[in-house]
């Protein structure tokens, strides 16, 4: 396949990111309300319009300037606020909550493979179609890939931290929480010691290698 201009990179990013950015912090917003807590949707955070999501520096400066150095695609967006008051079992349905951001990024990952397979399914006079779906595809994969499995690790304020204290009992969660004013600098860390790749490279690559497994790609 040929080589992308730089142009064509940020094009071919821009809709996957905007859709696993908005999506994720959508289905937070929705679980919440299923379980009792309409916070998001009375601040007009249950929509897929990315304008109501995007944060400026995360959903934006951040993947743009990654896409343009080559290097590792994530971002962020603006949080959906959760009353945990609200919640019917709080310390459970937060952990429900939590985990829907990463279940949601599961199920467009395998949107964007299907997509990435029908482009492979078209050729020809349809080749103008078939590499945009293609090079979108594997954006889309990767990008929710990094999202659900970043997002899975437990350290506070990440969805995976929530989860966990869900399942811990109340003094062990209440210690893990106290991490949180610490966890951006954890991650930091965690990034610039090249820990982070680490971690998340070997898992990247084999959920990438099952899911193409799995629609026929691989």
């Amino acid at each position: 396949m040929e080589e992308l201009t730089t142009i064509q990179r940020v094009a071919v990013w821009a809709l996957p990111v905007l859709f696993a950015i908005t999506v994720h912090e959508v289905a937070h917003g929705w679980v919440a309300k299923k379980l009792g807590d309409p916070t998001a949707m009375m601040m007009g955070r249950l929509t897929l319009n990315p304008i109501k999501h995007i944060d400026p520096f995360g959903t934006v400066v951040v993947p743009i300037a990654l896409v343009l150095m080559g290097g590792f695609i994530f971002g962020w967006a603006k949080p959906v606020p959760v009353t945990w008051e609200n919640l019917r079992k709080p310390k459970r349905d937060m952990a429900l909550v939590a985990i829907a951001g990463p279940l949601s990024n599961l199920l467009m990952a395998i949107l964007w493979a299907l997509i990435m397979k029908l482009g492979t399914m078209l050729g020809g006079d349809y080749r103008w179609l078939a590499l945009p779906l293609i090079y979108m595809g594997g954006a889309g994969i990767a990008i929710n890939a990094v999202l659900m499995l970043l997002n899975l690790l437990p350290v506070p304020p990440l969805d995976g931290s929530r989860v966990l204290a869900g399942l811990l009992p109340g003094p062990w969660a209440w210690k893990l929480s106290r991490i949180e004013p610490y966890g951006l600098m954890i991650m930091v860390v965690l990034l610039v010691t090249g820990i982070l790749g680490k971690i998340l490279g070997p898992a990247m690559h084999m959920f990438e290698v099952m899911l193409y497994n799995l629609v026929g790609l691989g």
